[in-house]
């Protein structure tokens, strides 16, 4: 296996560290490297607060900063950070209004998260939002229902918007559960994730095989088949997106196509292409787009289709300006 590493041991203390140093206009280091919250924090207003394992970058660390997240703590290569570093975050970024936690559904992180948010209640006034936008595991029954992926970013976007606007924390939480409803995501990958720790691949593939429904922590998905054309691969995961979403004709949607580590930009843009032709024959019209590598799973060959179907006033929280080192825009 080769890596740009000195350590395994020391690879995500060392990025975190990089990451600090290379984007300190936005972002400062919390005590004890617990957490990185926004350089600038805005007094009286809810802090919007994120995490997960390494491995995942940009997100969540990417997206602190003015219009997103106020902190974000980083744990170890696909592994929750712990509640001592979330309650760090809180520590830091709570200026008076409270905090809203967004959590990607895994068990790992809504144990860690919920356990800060216990130990923390009787000094902060805390609520979270769990986003579950992942089609593929609600199609397996298993575990608590959907994973949170790339829709966790629009999440976090429109939430932090309405931060920045003054929301208040009941009201923040009630809009990131409604947001929830109504984006899906679902992946597909050429290969699997090769995790420094183990040197080893998460799956296998053959030369002319494509996994469909993989997570972001380098999990397979529910079925191996045979490569394809872009067009067909596309197609696939827009229709079943399109199964499982109310796409009633008139709505205004999002779309968002997510690099998950190892995808050019141009195979992006192409499958973007087939996604957005693919749901404006179903009437919807597409009034915002994102395309890039925002929300990975280290190494792995793929990308994910995210559909968001919004509201005018969730489409003009999305224009607001934003500020951090992966997302910026007036």
């Amino acid at each position: 296996m080769k890596k740009f590493m000195n350590a395994a041991e020391t690879m995500v203390a060392e990025s975190v560290e990089g990451f600090v140093r290379a984007h300190e206009a936005f972002v400062v280091f919390g005590p004890e490297r617990k957490c990185i919250r926004r350089r600038h924090l805005t007094p009286g207003k809810v802090a919007l607060i994120s995490g997960g394992g390494a491995g995942h970058e940009p997100m969540h660390i990417g997206f602190v900063g003015h219009g997103m997240l106020d902190a974000a703590c980083v744990g170890h290569i696909f592994t929750s950070p712990t509640p001592s570093q979330i309650i760090a975050a809180i520590e830091e970024a709570d200026t008076g209004a409270g905090c809203l936690l967004v959590v990607k559904n895994y068990d790992g992180d809504l144990m860690n998260f919920e356990m800060a948010i216990e130990m923390a209640s009787d000094r902060h006034s805390l609520d979270m939002v769990v986003v579950s936008d992942d089609i593929e595991t609600s199609r397996t029954g298993e575990g608590r229902g959907r994973r949170g992926v790339a829709g966790t970013l629009i999440v976090e976007k429109i939430l932090g918007a309405a931060a920045e606007r003054g929301m208040p924390l009941a009201a923040l939480k009630q809009l990131g559960e409604g947001l929830n409803t109504r984006i899906r995501s679902m992946g597909v990958a050429l290969n699997g994730v090769t995790v420094p720790q183990t040197e080893r691949t998460t799956f296998s593939l053959g030369p002319d095989e494509m996994e469909i429904g993989v997570g972001i922590h380098g999990e397979p998905g529910h079925a191996r088949q045979p490569f394809a054309a872009s067009d067909a691969i596309i197609d696939h995961l827009c229709q079943t997106i399109a199964g499982d979403i109310a796409m009633t004709p008139g709505g205004k949607a999002l779309l968002f196509v997510n690099g998950l580590g190892g995808t050019p930009p141009a195979e992006l843009y192409l499958a973007y292409n087939s996604a957005r032709r693919f749901i404006e024959e179903k009437a919807i019209p597409i009034e915002r787009s994102l395309v890039g590598t925002y929300v990975t799973s280290l190494d792995m060959q793929g990308l994910s289709v995210t559909l968001a179907l919004l509201t005018d006033e969730e489409i003009a929280l999305w224009d607001e300006p934003v500020a951090t080192a992966a997302l910026r825009w007036p």
